[in-house]
């Protein structure tokens, strides 16, 4: 019998300012997984939560925010050294709250679609970042790059 690595599914938002710029988190550099990164809020479903659910859990703790969810805008997936993820991405505004980092995070940036493509990403949200800065440079393995 093969055992092939189990998936585990991990929920992003892309909210927008007033001005079309896109809220991004850079990562601790004590993270596990991408360390020092720029990456959109969100994080792991836990067992038998609904995605929509984990999606404002997530994003409420990294960051305080209360958002609302619109619809999907895409999906990616990416391997790690135990387990495979799919990404969903969805797109969201800010309801309430001031923003505050948790301790995932050392930085945010509000940046425009121009600066996405040249940005240090987390390696799973970089296909995403360069097709929405209109620059895809793509690698070969990229799988999964969808947009809404």
């Amino acid at each position: 019998m093969v055992f092939a690595k189990p998936w585990g599914l991990s929920v992003r938002v892309i909210i927008k300012d007033q001005t079309g710029r896109y809220l991004l988190l850079k990562r601790s550099k004590n993270a596990k997984t991408n360390a020092g990164k720029w990456e959109l809020p969100g994080g792991k479903t836990d067992q038998h939560e609904h995605f929509d659910a984990a999606l404002l859990r997530e994003v409420a703790e990294e960051t305080g925010l209360a958002i609302s969810v619109e619809h999907v805008a895409g999906a990616l997936e990416s391997e790690l050294p135990k387990v495979k993820v799919a990404h969903l991405l969805l797109e969201g505004r800010v309801e309430s709250g001031q923003l505050r980092l948790s301790s995932e995070h050392d930085a945010y940036a509000w940046v425009d679609s121009a600066e996405l493509g040249s940005m240090d990403v987390a390696d799973w949200f970089r296909p995403f970042a360069e097709a929405l800065s209109g620059n895809p440079r793509l690698p070969p393995k990229a799988k999964g790059v969808t947009l809404r």
